[in-house]
């Protein structure tokens, strides 16, 4: 934009400069063409520079680069205070005495897989008959609720 602006303040200063010359000399028609013509070949010019300059800016902004190869992707492990709210899915399971539809996450399990099994949210722990003793269990939905989620890959 700027440079068509100046491109603008140049041609009319010709012109002007052409036209006040060919006055003083009688004002020839001639000199006139003549300046229009050098004005007009000087915006072709740079009307057909700035064109060119855009394909060779438009065929450089969109090449695909060839980065190389970052090699096999390794993902760190979550921060502790993070990592303490996921729960290991291996000890999701259903117990026949309670829901065959509603699985539960095994206290015995969880002491074993998880560190943090000690500090769960008592309010999310389940007591049932299994037919020989009382079982406990921690519902899904409730420690999800308080936070906690369950995770694959333990």
């Amino acid at each position: 934009m700027h440079r068509k602006f100046i491109a603008l303040i140049v041609s009319t200063a010709i012109a002007i400069t052409g036209l006040s010359a060919s006055q003083a000399r009688a004002a020839d028609p001639h000199d006139i063409l003549g300046g229009l013509a050098a004005i007009a070949i000087l915006g072709a010019a740079i009307h057909h520079y700035d064109k060119k300059r855009d394909r060779e800016r438009a065929r450089h902004d969109y090449r695909i680069r060839d980065y190389p190869d970052p090699g096999p992707v390794t993902r760190r492990p979550l921060p502790p205070r993070v990592a303490r709210y996921d729960l290991p899915q291996r000890c999701l399971r259903t117990f026949k005495r309670y829901s065959r539809h509603h699985p539960l996450l095994g206290q015995k399990c969880l002491k074993r897989h998880y560190r943090h099994a000690n500090s769960l949210p008592k309010s999310c722990k389940v007591g049932f008959w299994n037919g020989e003793r009382v079982r406990k269990a921690y519902e899904p939905r409730c420690l999800r609720q308080h936070g906690y989620r369950v995770v694959g890959g333990y």
